[in-house]
């Protein structure tokens, strides 16, 4: 049997990673994990038990007690944290900046390295993240680092939390986007950067369908070089 594919798409977020992985992931067969709402399933948990996410010694001590588990449901990722189904509540702002500190403890990421790279051994994956190329999948087969300028990714975040009835401005979401890849790309554990091997792709002005035609020709260009030239 061959070995599955592995595709590691980074980048800052907001830059669209988890969008455009569903989209290329549905169309090619592969499966999708979004290894950016692990994080923030611990940091949900976090905040429900009381605790403040940037509190190391806490977020250890709850780590025993979760059972984290991915299922995919009628063709989408469904995260259930200790039986609970929480995809829906962990995208809200607060979650997003409690999933941001959780993810600079290095018992955390350990926590869920096996559970991401198990995943991988066994399926045709794209996996979405801030270090999958660099930490998570060294040896993936293609490696992306997908970007946007931080105001095009705030506008982005801004109207899906406004579709989804969460009422914020869009100056807020701005300031926690700059702070997020601040924190994301300063903290001294698995900072948010590119891998030396990975491909760029600038998502400034393009549509949702855009970048999924970019980063679905370069999935297939890699498994096929034949058929599609260099």
């Amino acid at each position: 049997m061959n070995k599955p594919f592995s595709i590691a798409l980074d980048g800052p977020s907001g830059a669209g990673k988890s969008s455009v992985a569903k989209r290329v992931a549905m169309e090619l067969g592969f499966l999708y994990v979004d290894t950016g709402a692990l994080y923030r399933a611990i940091g949900y948990e976090v905040l429900k038990r009381g605790g403040k996410p940037n509190d190391q010694a806490f977020v250890e001590d709850m780590l025993p007690d979760i059972n984290i588990e991915l299922k995919h449901i009628d063709s989408s990722q469904r995260v259930f944290v200790n039986n609970e189904d929480v995809t829906e509540l962990i995208r809200t702002p607060e979650v997003s900046m409690a999933a941001s500190a959780v993810s600079a403890i290095p018992a955390v990421r350990r926590f869920l390295f096996e559970l991401q790279r198990e995943t991988a051994r066994k399926n045709n994956v794209i996996m979405d993240g801030r270090d999958i190329g660099t930490v998570v999948l060294p040896d993936a087969d293609l490696k992306v680092f997908l970007t946007a300028s931080a105001e095009e990714r705030a506008r982005r975040r801004y109207d899906e939390l406004i579709q989804k009835g969460i009422e914020t401005s869009y100056e807020d979401v701005l300031a926690d986007m700059k702070k997020r890849d601040y924190d994301d790309s300063h903290r001294e554990t698995a900072p948010l950067k590119a891998a030396d091997d990975a491909i760029f792709v600038d998502t400034t002005g393009h549509t949702l369908e855009q970048s999924v035609i970019t980063i679905k020709k370069l999935i297939e260009d890699m498994i096929n070089p034949e058929r599609h030239g260099s």
